[in-house]
């Protein structure tokens, strides 16, 4: 049976391929981030012996967490615990995800100025997101909640979050 593919391995098989093509627009914080989350769990930063069979000697080696706040296999159990205390939050009323995408043209601009750009498309995108729900409800004002910008977790400039 064969292991169930994790961002880790995606990282690690277009790593160069990546890095060849966007990076020079990485950040610092970014790298260190696509390092540790290469190496989380590998040899590379040591581990130790967990179990010992008595018979042939095997060992099961547990490597050493990066422990990077981004890393999916480190943050897997707080990730669990954080949604399970957001549902207890949530209100009996339906809730709407919506994501918008940037054009295209806009990718290389928006990873050099993501605050500047995701900023103005955000203003607009939400003006554009109350009239289209304020209509839908039959001249009944929408309400937004909460709007922020993430940068996606697709590396991809394009797609900037907003929740």
């Amino acid at each position: 049976m064969r292991a169930p593919l994790e961002v880790a391995d995606v990282f690690r098989d277009g790593e160069a391929r990546f890095l060849s093509e966007y990076g020079h627009t990485l950040s610092r914080e970014q790298r260190q981030v696509l390092r540790a989350v290469i190496r989380c769990r590998t040899a590379q930063l040591g581990g130790h012996v967990v179990q010992q069979c008595d018979d042939c000697g095997h060992q099961r080696i547990q490597y050493n967490s990066c422990r990077n706040r981004h890393c999916p296999k480190c943050q897997a159990m707080a990730r669990a615990a954080w949604l399970e205390k957001r549902e207890s939050e949530l209100l009996p009323v339906p809730y709407f995800h919506v994501v918008f995408t940037l054009p295209h043209e806009l990718g290389p601009l928006a990873l050099q100025n993501k605050r500047v750009v995701y900023r103005r498309q955000r203003s607009k995108k939400l003006k554009r997101l109350q009239k289209t729900l304020t209509g839908y409800h039959h001249q009944r004002p929408a309400r937004l909640v909460d709007a922020k910008v993430l940068w996606s977790s697709t590396s991809c400039p394009r797609h900037g979050r907003f929740r």
